[in-house]
């Protein structure tokens, strides 16, 4: 699959598939999913009593599992999805193992570029994480919320690092809970901890964490801040200065804290979302103004209108601009751009993407149980049966629509000014 810019992005449509009815012997067929590119239709099937396989367009791998899900493609164009065999379970790739089987995995994630797999991992009742097949040296007794860093040289999940007897609260009050990071504990331990995050270097980690059963904060390589909120939501590393930015809640007020210290004053009624552009001049989040009145907000100004349901926050590129997902508690759903509604309510829409230079926007939407491809407001001419989100080209003049209509699968190269 390689980078975007080899892709075909010569306009017009072409039929991949032409007929996604079931292969000839096979009883039936999961739900479809397809390639960045647009190239592979993947879908699920059983093929014969108890054998699965995977279909890639018109053929199947050749090899057959007792089980399979989670079918999904890596940044560099791979097929990876999870299969059981003889009762164990292992990771695939293009058909391959990846590995030893083990008693089950789950999770599968990617670096930036697709060169390392990850996955969580459990084997003889102990938990951890695999990279590239190759299992933790230490697994613990429990493990989740797994995090691989962009550059995949590092992983890290939550890890309970003493065991706990039944009914056992003055343990848990203790704290048992800390963060793994390839397989080494930190020393600290925590009531609780969540959402670990590494930094774009992936050489610090930050969570948010549980000091005592009422103090809350965020934990950065192990150090905990030194002061205490009622709340913490997921913390994000600033590009610019390497500190460490959360959603915090004091004396029933949600602001920003840096490194401990208040940079957005508590005076909203939620805030979450958080997200630095790529300079980490800007800080961009999702706030709510009232109760029931959420919206986007950057450097502490918080747009104009506001919404009873806000989510799906994406900024640009450049990092001036941003759009969110407005609905009326998940009815009538909205795409806002830089403050400014789209025309047009649907029954369910997703996030927006943003073109390479930040000028253009395009989104997938239903409505009526048909799918549209917008672009600026736009809708692309006709509608389909399923569509993937869109893809701009790095130049950002074409849109690739992946479809389903009529029975099959189609790749379109739209130009931007056909919209």
């Amino acid at each position: 699959m390689g980078k975007i810019s080899s892709w075909d992005w010569e306009p017009g449509q072409k039929t991949v598939v032409k007929s996604l009815s079931l292969l000839e012997g096979h009883e039936w067929q999961e739900e479809p999913y397809v390639s960045p590119d647009g190239e592979t239709f993947v879908a699920i099937v059983k093929v014969g009593d108890g054998e699965f396989s995977v279909r890639t367009n018109d053929s199947v791998w050749e090899a057959t599992f007792e089980k399979i899900w989670y079918p999904k493609f890596s940044p560099d164009g791979r097929l990876t999805a999870i299969c059981q065999q003889d009762m164990e379970w292992v990771l695939t790739v293009d058909g391959e193992a990846m590995g030893e089987t083990t008693d089950y995995i789950w999770d599968t994630m990617f670096s930036e570029d697709g060169s390392v797999i990850a996955t969580m991992y459990k084997s003889e009742e102990r938990y951890g994480m695999c990279v590239n097949g190759e299992p933790w040296e230490t697994l613990f007794e429990n493990a989740n919320m797994p995090a691989l860093s962009k550059n995949g040289a590092h992983t890290a999940t939550v890890v309970q690092a003493q065991s706990l007897a039944a009914a056992d609260l003055e343990g848990f009050k203790r704290g048992v809970y800390t963060v793994a990071v390839d397989g080494e504990a930190w020393k600290g331990r925590y009531v609780n901890i969540w959402n670990p995050v590494f930094n774009d270097s992936g050489d610090s980690l930050a969570a948010t964490c549980r000091t005592t059963v009422y103090d809350h904060t965020i934990v950065v390589d192990d150090k905990p801040w030194p002061v205490s909120y009622n709340q913490v939501w997921e913390p994000v590393f600033c590009p610019k200065d390497g500190g460490v930015a959360a959603p915090v809640r004091v004396a029933g007020k949600w602001g920003v804290a840096k490194d401990g210290q208040t940079l957005w004053e508590p005076r909203y009624v939620q805030c979450f979302y958080l997200q630095y552009d790529a300079s980490g001049e800007k800080l961009w989040g999702v706030v709510a103004t009232s109760y029931g009145q959420f919206t986007a907000c950057v450097n502490n100004a918080a747009w104009n209108e506001t919404w009873p349901t806000v989510s799906d926050l994406v900024v640009s590129p450049d990092g001036q601009r941003a759009a969110i997902l407005a609905s009326d508690c998940n009815k009538d759903f909205r795409i806002v751009v830089d403050g400014t509604p789209w025309s047009g309510t649907y029954d369910m829409a997703w996030p927006a993407v943003f073109s390479k230079d930040s000028k253009t926007v395009a989104a997938k939407v239903e409505k009526n149980g048909r799918f549209r491809i917008l672009v600026n407001g736009k809708s692309y001419e006709r509608d389909f049966d399923a569509v993937w989100p869109p893809i701009f080209s790095e130049d950002g003049t074409k849109v690739l629509i992946r479809a389903i209509e009529n029975n099959s699968y189609i790749r379109i190269v739209a130009e931007v000014c056909d919209f």
